[in-house]
């Protein structure tokens, strides 16, 4: 039997009691001789000669009299709202299968009443959902609709952190759950909605990417989603790792379109190569809902990246930055400092000299070009490595702690010029 993060514990009493109890509460609200003729109704179908414990189906037909009245959260507190619904899943899940017609059919009846019903006590509907969640087997593929419910709810009320989502639970659940390709690819695309509709694209690029690698690359809805994620990467100004957005089967499929060498300038281009992609298609930027200012910074600092890793380790003069990035020279230390905030670029600025010491710095993509630089520098460091060792043995043999001193000052400088990393 299939687990699941929780169990069914009932309170006191008999399943008639219980039942009894859940008619109250749903009515509690209704006139009162509205009251009355459900009270009797129910009645109905309990009194007979043999007691309802004994009779499945007596119970199953009772519990669904329950769950056609529940047409809303109740007039309740929060503790009887949690109470009631707690106890409508424990039956549900006991007196049907969790994969049965019949729980699939009333669990979607219980979250429509759960997300469309207005609440004085928003939070309460968060617990009941997660709590149905936890309720049904891990394998469960009624965990996709319950958490797509549990989504809705939260993004509507732009409340999202409070699921505490996570690509790793969200990996985990995808291998769980019993579901279709189709399905988990849904499931994604609602998690990007969600954080699209909370104002959260930098979330939602993450599950974007995920999303899209779950789509058949040539398939219309691959294609779209593509150069959904490209629109979208391109307009977060702090994103600059698109490497990972470039090796996705769907964004490669989609070389013809027009976004898709405005991606290959931001991977492998400068200022100029922006510009003569801007003259040929003047209307995209527009269409994509692209800033032009932002898109020619973000671009800068990416150049300003690619430079410095071509200098670790040594000086990089401000004339050269002004140059690449087509800036005056007395721009280039705001260029810097903004580099260095974003973590692309590591380095010591020095008026006096009018250069940079590069100490790291982001590579845009990491291909053979990349790994023969840092081959390279390996080498040089090695061979330093080698030099200093033999400084320091001949100090040590001379006792002169000064001169070992110096040396391990010359092994951190050289460890430095070569730390590289991709963007």
């Amino acid at each position: 039997m299939a687990t699941a993060d929780s169990v069914s514990v009932f309170a006191e009493g008999t399943f008639e009691e219980q039942i009894q109890e859940l008619v109250d509460y749903a009515t509690r609200s209704s006139p009162e001789d509205e009251r009355a003729t459900v009270s009797q109704s129910f009645r109905d179908i309990i009194k007979l000669e043999e007691p309802i414990e004994k009779d499945q189906e007596r119970k199953r037909n009772a519990l669904i009299f329950v769950l056609d009245q529940t047409k809303s959260l109740g007039d309740g507190s929060e503790h009887e709202i949690e109470g009631y619904f707690n106890l409508l899943f424990s039956h549900l899940l006991t007196l049907w299968p969790a994969n049965s017609p019949e729980v699939k059919h009333h669990v979607s009846s219980l979250l429509g009443v759960l997300t469309s019903s207005p609440s004085e006590h928003p939070s309460v509907r968060y617990r009941v959902i997660s709590n149905l969640f936890n309720a049904t087997p891990r394998n469960s593929a009624l965990r996709l609709p319950i958490y797509t419910a549990l989504l809705q709810v939260a993004a509507e009320n732009g409340e999202l952190e409070t699921l505490r989502l996570s690509r790793k639970d969200v990996e985990q659940w995808l291998q769980e759950w019993d579901i279709s390709k189709e399905d988990r690819s849904q499931f994604l695309k609602s998690i990007v909605d969600a954080f699209i509709q909370s104002g959260q694209p930098e979330n939602a690029y993450q599950y974007t990417l995920s999303y899209v690698s779950s789509l058949p690359s040539s398939s219309p809805e691959g294609q779209s989603a593509a150069i959904d994620a490209i629109a979208l990467a391109l307009r977060l100004p702090l994103l600059f790792d698109l490497d990972p957005l470039f090796k996705l089967d769907a964004v490669v499929s989609a070389k013809d379109h027009e976004l898709f060498p405005l991606l290959q300038v931001f991977l492998n281009g400068g200022l100029p190569e922006f510009r003569s992609w801007l003259e040929s298609h003047p209307a995209v930027l527009e269409k994509y809902k692209l800033d032009q200012a932002q898109l020619e910074r973000k671009i800068r600092l990416l150049s300003f990246a690619s430079l410095g890793f071509a200098h670790v380790g040594h000086d990089l003069s401000y004339s050269e930055v002004a140059s690449v990035l087509q800036i005056e020279l007395s721009q280039v230390e705001k260029w810097a400092i903004d580099v260095i905030r974003t973590g692309l670029l590591s380095a010591k600025l020095s008026q006096t000299t009018q250069s940079l010491r590069i100490y790291r710095s982001s590579a845009r993509t990491f291909e053979r070009e990349q790994w023969e630089a840092l081959e390279k520098r390996l080498v040089a460091w090695k061979a330093g490595l080698a030099s200093v060792l033999e400084v320091v043995t001949s100090a040590q043999k001379r006792g002169n702690g000064s001169a070992v001193s110096e040396v391990v000052q010359q092994v951190t400088q050289t460890g430095e010029s070569v730390q590289v990393d991709a963007a």
